[in-house]
């Protein structure tokens, strides 16, 4: 980019020092010519008028460098050019005012990307440099030998054409060079503005992603400690009425609340040591009977099931273990239930899953907390729905439907 940048900036000095280079060649080359053909005018007039359009060549040539940035003048101005390098070959009959030809024609190739216009102004220039070559080589040897004559011509004339065409060709050889340098310099400058709004895009897709994963181990962790410490709450709740009058079953219950609790531990580390990502699958069927086996083991619950034997992926099992365990903490929590029911079946391409409680269910409009809510974003994550519905003391029911597949 800063080199691009570098080029384009030093590129008005460089058109500045060319069109000093081209008028001082100019002026030397006029001087050159007129000196050579000083002996050959009779009349002063004429060398006079030679003298005059070589000053006025200079002056517009001067001008369209530095001063004229019109186009219409610029091609008025290349019509005066034209007329007053006609008169000087005329007049003079050289060989070497092709050369002039050759100068004045540079500055309008530089600046024209049409290789149409570029060849009509070379035809032009080939066409006034052969009509006032042969004018002023008539001119100058009138009464030389004919077939000389026309020997001279011819070869002046070929010479003049072919330098004409080098001259062409190498100019816009160069300047087609340089523009293809300058579209690359831009398109990479541009390559490398795209490059740092990509980086910038990946940093903050990066940092998005960080805390969806953030957000996906608190929810984790939520939905699993919340689960187990409920019901560590219930069961040393249970332990103090009973440890008076029942002091074994009051022990009984301690222990459980022990076991659920190490398993919250547990069940915590598991959800930190996920930002590994490992790839796995997990059977739903034996993780929700697990999760029901330990609900009954450490309350007095009573829950039914009907799951399918149905394999998913270990985000989209995790998601539903963990909704099993919100529903049932919230049921048990907020709606006094004793009694779930949990089913899983496949519909489609994906899978359905209801929970249902006997609580007290929901009494008006239902308020999602940070639970439900994240349940239902990642219900959505997965192509899914959830709905939560119930009627008071009815119990509750939520449904999740997700896709096996993204």
């Amino acid at each position: 980019m800063k080199k691009g940048f570098k080029l384009q900036a030093n590129l008005p000095r460089l058109r500045k020092w060319l069109g000093f280079a081209v008028v001082v060649a100019l002026i030397v080359l006029e001087i050159v010519i007129c000196a050579q053909s000083a002996s050959n005018f009779k009349e002063m007039w004429v060398y006079g008028m030679l003298i005059f359009c070589c000053i006025l060549l200079d002056v517009s040539v001067t001008l369209k460098y530095y001063v004229i940035k019109s186009p219409g003048v610029r091609s008025a101005m290349y019509g005066a050019d034209f007329f007053c390098l006609l008169v000087i070959s005329m007049v003079t009959g050289n060989d070497f005012c092709v050369v002039l030809y050759c100068l004045v024609t540079t500055e309008f190739y530089i600046n024209n990307e049409s290789l149409k216009l570029n060849l009509i102004v070379f035809g032009i220039s080939a066409a006034v440099f052969v009509a006032s070559f042969v004018l002023g080589w008539v001119r100058v040897y009138e009464g030389a030998n004919l077939y000389d004559s026309i020997v001279q011509i011819l070869g002046g004339c070929l010479f003049g054409i072919i330098i004409l065409a080098i001259h062409f060709v190498i100019v816009l050889a160069l300047m087609r060079f340089y523009r293809m340098s300058k579209r690359l310099s831009e398109a990479l400058a541009e390559a490398d503005a795209s490059k740092a709004r990509l980086k910038e895009a990946y940093e903050m897709l990066s940092r998005t992603a960080v805390f969806e994963e953030r957000n996906r181990i608190a929810k984790d962790i939520h939905d699993n400690a919340g689960h187990s410490i409920t019901t560590v709450i219930m069961q040393t709740e249970a332990a103090k009425l009973l440890i008076d009058s029942d002091p074994d079953e009051a022990k009984n219950k301690i222990i459980s609340a022990n076991i659920q609790a190490k398993n919250a531990l547990d069940q915590m580390r598991t959800s930190v040591h996920l930002l590994a990502g490992r790839a796995a699958e997990s059977s739903l069927k034996d993780g929700i009977e697990e999760i029901v086996a330990q609900t009954v083991d450490s309350s007095d619950m009573k829950i039914r099931t009907d799951v399918e034997d149905i394999t998913l992926d270990e985000e989209r099992a995790r998601f539903l273990f963990n909704s099993v365990k919100e529903c049932i903490s919230n049921g048990m929590r907020h709606g006094g239930a004793t009694a779930f029911y949990i089913e899983a079946k496949r519909r489609r391409d994906g899978v359905y899953m209801l929970v249902s409680d006997n609580g007290s269910g929901p009494h008006g409009e239902i308020v999602e907390g940070y639970g439900l809510k994240s349940m239902r974003e990642r219900a959505e994550k997965f192509g899914g729905t959830m709905h939560i519905s119930g009627e008071p003391q009815e119990g509750c029911e939520v449904e999740i439907f997700i896709k096996e597949r993204a």
